[in-house]
């Protein structure tokens, strides 16, 4: 693999202090000293300096030039302002940058198999101009379709809702979703000299045709769920009246007047509307 390789160039401003004054010098030298025979060497002076001017170049802040010797890469350089390198260098230019950009609406099932949209903002910025440059084709383009390929293989791993926090949901668990997609589009854009910085989920729906269906699903799943830990906090309620009131010897129960305290306890407790009072003028059995 080509690994990025700083290269220190000569300031720009330095060669232009050298080679302006040698080209005015010689094209006087031309016109005023030199014979007509003798001439063409003055003219050959002046080519090599417009040759030399060809080398300089302009590094903004963020950028990088990838330089490049008939095919053979000899380095990048970074230092900003005005460079000179070898002419016959080719000089490409990287941005540093931190860039983003939001992947498409992608349709795709969840581990449970129903189908969602889902897409992603990437924050990236390139960390290796070599490989960047040489180790795939196009890197922006291969940052785009590796990002939608990660994407879509997190979708298929987790759940689109789950109820049990033991279980991670693309939506209830968004940090751990962001953690897991960041490194996983991070594994596959390391070889392009491309690091991710963050990313995180920007759409996540049901398909629309069974959008109406899975509401219907999700507000059930949830009015189970909340009722699961109604019946258990009401067990917990009534078993420790009873305990307490024992311990107390404030009344003794048998088990008739057990089974009775313990059904008016759950009604009062698990009951949707407000319950209201029945005053029992006699007995629990007359």
């Amino acid at each position: 693999m080509i690994k990025e390789l700083e290269r220190k160039v000569i300031s720009g401003w330095a060669m232009l202090a050298i080679l302006i004054p040698i080209a005015i010098g010689a094209a006087l030298w031309i016109a005023f000293v030199l014979p007509d025979v003798v001439r063409v060497w003055g003219a050959v002076v002046m080519v090599i300096d417009c040759v030399l001017l060809a080398g300089l170049f302009m590094v903004n802040p963020n950028e990088g030039r990838v330089l490049q010797l008939f095919g053979k890469y000899v380095g990048t350089a970074k230092m900003e302002g005005l460079r000179w390198a070898n002419p016959f260098y080719s000089k490409r230019r990287i941005s540093l940058r931190v860039r983003n950009f939001e992947t498409n609406r992608l349709k795709v099932n969840d581990i449970d198999g129903n189908p969602i949209e889902i897409a992603a903002i990437v924050v990236w910025k390139v960390v290796d101009t070599a490989e960047a440059c040489f180790q795939v084709d196009a890197y922006e383009q291969f940052v785009a379709i590796q990002s939608e390929s990660a994407v879509r293989n997190l979708a298929t791993q987790h759940p689109y809702d789950s109820h049990s926090e033991e279980r991670v949901s693309l939506r209830g668990h968004t940090a751990t979703i962001s953690d897991q997609l960041r490194a996983e589009i991070d594994q596959r854009l390391e070889k392009a000299g491309v690091e991710v910085l963050e990313s995180r989920i920007s759409h996540l729906a049901y398909a629309p045709e069974i959008a109406e269906a899975m509401l219907r699903r999700q507000q059930a799943g949830a009015i189970i769920a909340a009722r699961t830990l109604i019946v258990e906090g009401a067990v917990s309620m009534v078993e420790m009246a009873l305990q307490q009131l024992s311990a107390k010897k404030i009344i003794e129960f048998d088990d008739e007047r057990k089974a009775a305290m313990i059904s008016n306890l759950l009604v009062v407790l698990c009951g949707e509307t407000n319950t209201q009072p029945v005053i029992n003028t006699g007995s629990l059995y007359h």
